[in-house]
């Protein structure tokens, strides 16, 4: 069994071989071909917390993992990260356990990187502003994945400390694209063709009057006492997820998407599609070019194992973590 750091698990993981490696994953999830279960979760009251247990097989990457998440919303005012999470790989033929890794950067990583491969799929093929909203690790995560995406201009970032988000730009400056900071979320979204709420906001940061027509609006946030994207946003958008059963059965449920249909103003079939169902040609992405197109994540295994098989393949091939 090979155990590997995140030290590791960040220098081995290809962020733009992960865009490219999520789309036969998120295939295999809508045609049925991998094996997601539903995740559990065991709540500490007394923080406010949970550790959610997310197994699961896909056939195109050959791999059986099991992650665990801690979601500890105190860390936000603690310097330390809202989730943490370690990964088992399991040899998919006999078993054997293959590998153990650190999950924190590899959960904000295939996040990003399944909101990039969104965009590929659904932006308009003129998209060339980004507004990231966020200023932490799954924002860092969006910055380095969406120009795999499509050929940017400019990526813009907002977060709720203009200091800060002047910080982040220009700790994230000096890739191909020019990262900007902005002093509102109102201004990033102003006129951006891709929009991507990366916050563990408690009001929405992506509201409807904010977003020009022809927007891809991408969410990853999840906050259990409030919400990132607004009602009109939700409701005036071409839906797409993950999993319909993931983001419409989440346990503890998404308020993006929860809320919108307690009060009726969207009902199941408002999701046009699954990612994985665009990528197999049997429902449609984006219609036309003036569509709002939103792409609301909730976090679904098959991602993760798409990313733990680049990692593993790139440590054995370079002789990377501790072999017990």
């Amino acid at each position: 069994m090979i155990v590997l750091s995140r030290a590791d698990v960040e220098e081995l993981l290809d962020i733009g071989a992960l865009v490219d490696a999520l789309a036969p994953a998120m295939a295999d999830l809508s045609a049925g071909r991998a094996e997601v279960p539903a995740r559990t979760a065991a709540p500490v009251p007394e923080a406010d917390a949970l550790l959610l247990d997310m197994p699961g097989y896909a056939p195109s990457a050959n791999m059986l993992i099991s992650k665990l998440v801690s979601v500890f919303p105190g860390n936000a005012g603690r310097g330390l990260p809202v989730r943490q999470a370690v990964v088992v790989a399991f040899d998919p033929r006999t078993g054997e356990p293959a590998a153990f890794m650190d999950g924190t950067y590899l959960t904000a990583a295939r996040t990003g990187a399944c909101a990039a491969l969104s965009a590929r799929l659904l932006a308009r093929a003129d998209a060339s502003v980004a507004a990231v909203l966020g200023t932490g690790p799954q924002a860092r995560a969006h910055v380095e994945a969406l120009p795999f995406a499509r050929p940017l201009r400019e990526i813009r970032v907002a977060g709720r400390d203009v200091d800060r988000s002047r910080a982040f730009a220009e700790e994230m400056s000096g890739g191909g694209v020019p990262v900007r900071a902005v002093a509102s979320h109102k201004e990033a979204c102003d006129g951006a063709d891709i929009v991507c709420g990366a916050t563990y906001a408690v009001e929405p940061v992506i509201r409807r009057e904010w977003i020009a027509p022809g927007t891809h609006v991408t969410s990853v946030g999840y906050n259990p006492r409030g919400r990132e994207v607004d009602d009109a946003t939700v409701a005036g958008s071409a839906l797409f997820v993950e999993s319909r059963r993931a983001a419409l059965e989440a346990v503890p449920p998404n308020l993006d998407l929860a809320d919108p249909l307690e009060k009726g103003l969207i009902k199941a079939d408002h999701v046009r599609a699954e990612l994985g169902e665009v990528i197999e040609g049997t429902r449609p992405g984006r219609m036309s070019p003036d569509e709002i197109t939103l792409y609301k994540s909730v976090g679904v295994i098959p991602q993760d194992i798409a990313a733990v098989s680049l990692i593993l393949a790139a440590a054995r091939a370079r002789g990377h973590g501790v072999v017990t």
